[in-house]
């Protein structure tokens, strides 16, 4: 019989999912008051059939709005300055829609309206960081693309960035959107250059909050579920092969899990690379992710069997399940249960590997990194994320990685 170990298991949104389901934005929103706080992108959302009609929605609701935009990543003196134009507003509730930062900049909002701090005073790793005394105003995230499941988690991801940068978040179990409302017809107006990032950093939170230190059963049958939906989808997305309205639906729900499952069980080290990364050079997110998932996942793997090797092959070490959890996301992703585990293993890297080139994501030089920034990377990575990674990487595999990914 299969003992299952002791776990905790934080609370999510209430999910909305399916074609059209942005059509009950106004009603949901009305549930909250008469004043909305709408935060989207700068301009592509505008372009679309959806806003009309959402503002349309929102009027036939008898529902008051003010609108802010979001361009790139969100900073702290941005949010500060929202915050402190619209505080006295009365908003009910922010209604985020948009990518990954619109819905991290409406988590920061709803949290900030109604207490007087900076945001600065409540991000890990810099400032005093006090406790968040709340309340936050209700959040409903409505995701335009298919990547960070932002929409699910409970911490809004804030970037200073150039010399002195840093990428921290503003974390709080009231920050957890009180709605998520995942329409795939709003992804429909992705560029492909946008599906393959922000896919491959679905895929990457999926497959590291599988093998997290912290996994549990729950978050394992999620972080499942929603690697057979990447598998299924996301090339045949980006190629624009098959059909298409049910890869974006594969890709909404994807994103949407692995969201729920790093909320729960935490990241590991692209994640941890991908802070400094995105705080030193102007690199997206999902981009860092699909350069970076592939050369952690040998490296991890490297280690790991090494570390078995040591130990000697009849001892239970944690390296034995973190090497099966990895074979087992192998076998899934190319669809064939029948290899050995060391078959797995490779079938992962493999792959992902040939998605990485398939998808043309760019190398770290790309965006004007070179060996002489290693150092500063590799000194700045030790965030969370690397405390749940399965193996231990020292600076000197860090640096080997990022050299590889150049």
């Amino acid at each position: 019989m299969t003992q299952i170990p002791a776990f905790s298991f934080g609370h999510v949104p209430s999910i909305v999912f399916g074609a059209g389901t942005r059509a009950q934005l106004p009603a949901l929103a009305a549930r909250y008051g008469n004043t909305v706080l709408l935060v989207t992108g700068k301009q592509v959302l505008q372009r679309t059939p959806a806003w009309p009609e959402l503002l349309t929605g929102l009027q036939a609701a008898g529902l008051q709005w003010r609108h802010v935009t979001i361009d790139g990543e969100p900073s702290p003196s941005r949010m500060d300055a929202l915050s402190s134009q619209h505080r006295e507003a009365g908003i009910d509730v922010v209604l985020a829609i948009g990518g990954g930062s619109v819905l991290d900049a409406g988590k920061a909002l709803a949290g900030l309206l109604r207490v007087p701090n900076s945001v600065m005073d409540f991000l890990e790793g810099v400032g005093p960081e006090l406790p968040y005394p709340g309340p936050a105003v209700p959040l409903i995230a409505v995701p335009t693309t298919a990547g960070t499941g932002s929409e699910a988690t409970k911490n809004a991801v804030l970037s200073q960035q150039g010399e002195g940068g840093f990428k921290k978040s503003f974390r709080h179990d009231t920050l957890v959107p009180a709605y998520a409302v995942v329409d795939p017809d709003l992804l429909a107006s992705c560029p492909q250059a946008l599906v393959a990032a922000n896919g491959m950093d679905a895929l990457t939170q999926l497959l590291e909050s599988y093998v997290s230190t912290r996994a549990n059963p729950i978050t394992d049958a999620l972080a499942m579920s929603g690697l057979r939906a990447v598998r299924d989808s996301l090339i045949g997305w980006y190629q624009g092969a098959g059909d298409q309205a049910q890869h974006r639906a594969n890709m909404a729900y994807a994103a949407m899990l692995s969201g729920i499952a790093l909320a729960q069980v935490g990241l590991g080290a692209v994640h941890g690379l991908a802070a400094p990364l995105g705080a030193f050079f102007p690199m997206p997110h999902g981009v860092v992710c699909g350069t970076l998932v592939a050369a952690c996942t040998r490296a991890n793997i490297r280690l790991l069997q090494a570390q078995q090797g040591a130990h000697g092959a009849e001892v239970a070490t944690p390296s034995h399940s973190a090497l099966w959890r990895y074979a087992h996301v192998g076998k899934v992703l190319v669809n064939d249960m029948r290899l050995t585990e060391q078959q797995g293993l490779e079938a992962l890297c493999t792959t992902l590997e040939a998605w990485t080139a398939a998808m043309q994501l760019p190398g770290l030089s790309a965006f004007g990194m070179s060996a002489a920034d290693i150092p500063r990377v590799v000194a700045n990575c030790r965030g969370s994320s690397m405390k749940t990674n399965p193996i231990v990487l020292g600076d000197d595999e860090v640096a080997a990685i990022l050299h590889e990914r150049l």
